[in-house]
């Protein structure tokens, strides 16, 4: 009897933990993949919950926005996604537009979202794009958007990008700074290294910064003293796009700064890392090695 109360038990305990896995796999994403595009025709437009007229309302959708359809017409409704948010659209105040033939903004809902040269996962990468990047959706093919943006151009897959109104942050933006970073995760660890080719930790941040107009010192301690922008010294008052400090007294060698990278939000930075994972990686400053040895940031 035991045997088959303890067998139970690890079933519902794998049950649970797939469920989790589920959970967390969806919420990275839409909840399925677009099949097609379709503009309001009408202002106040309610997006709910079921398709009928009774059901709860989502949100209201203004005139003339651009929206992902998710699913056919099922008894005059329309399911759709719009700025992160899903559900049913009378077909009455919704016309579809050619998959090829339109123009809108979107922003990737998910973490290190791939942008390939073709409507595939066959495709190769190209460029590598964090969440809330800001592109421009320019057409749909098998589920996949193709997309231009201020780091070049690509595709998709739909279900990783939330079409909204709001334009892409300008280039000089903190968000064109970490978008522009965020291209070379996986670039090689090369100690004095300061290109694509490979990166130290102070030559990643001087050559992100460089293709913005700044000028920084090679060395994470010529940086933090360079007088460029402004300090801030906790974590809370970090901004995604700033330069941030550390200083290990093991690695230091008698400097005020080991170590340079640059905030991204959520608490997490993109770096050039000596490490063994290394390379130019995420890393988590909330908590561990980085959040003991943390300095400061510098806000431009």
């Amino acid at each position: 009897m035991n045997h088959f109360v303890e067998k139970a038990a690890k079933v519902l305990a794998l049950s649970a933990i797939t469920a989790a896995f589920l959970a967390v796999s969806v919420f990275a994403a839409e909840d399925a993949l677009a099949t097609g595009v379709g503009v309001t025709t009408g202002s106040g437009l309610n997006l709910r919950s079921e398709p009928s007229t009774e059901a709860s309302i989502v949100t209201t959708l203004e005139k003339d926005l651009t929206v992902a359809i998710l699913d056919s017409a099922e008894e005059g409704w329309y399911r759709v996604a719009y700025n992160g948010k899903s559900g049913y659209v009378s077909s009455e105040f919704l016309v579809q537009a050619d998959n090829s033939a339109f123009e809108t903004y979107g922003r990737v809902n998910a973490s290190g979202v791939n942008v390939r040269d073709m409507a595939s996962l066959d495709g190769e990468v190209l460029n590598n794009l964090g969440l809330g990047s800001g592109v421009t959706v320019i057409g749909l093919e098998n589920g996949w958007y193709s997309i231009t943006s201020t780091y070049g151009d690509g595709y998709i897959r739909s279900d990783y990008i939330s079409l909204t109104n709001s334009e892409p942050a300008a280039p000089g933006s903190s968000s064109g700074v970490v978008d522009f970073a965020r291209q070379f995760l996986g670039t090689r660890y090369s100690y004095g290294g300061a290109s694509p080719s490979g990166f130290d930790c102070s030559g990643f941040t001087m050559y992100v910064y460089k293709q913005f107009g700044f000028s920084l010192p090679h060395t994470a301690t010529g940086q933090w003293q360079s007088g460029l922008g402004t300090r801030v010294y906790s974590l809370g008052e970090l901004q995604p796009g700033d330069l941030v400090f550390f200083n290990d007294p093991s690695r230091n060698a008698g400097k005020a700064c080991s170590h340079a990278g640059i905030y991204i939000g959520g608490g997490q930075m993109i770096h050039s890392s000596s490490s063994r994972s290394g390379g130019v990686i995420y890393s988590d400053l909330t908590s561990g090695y980085y959040n003991t040895y943390f300095v400061g940031g510098i806000h431009v």
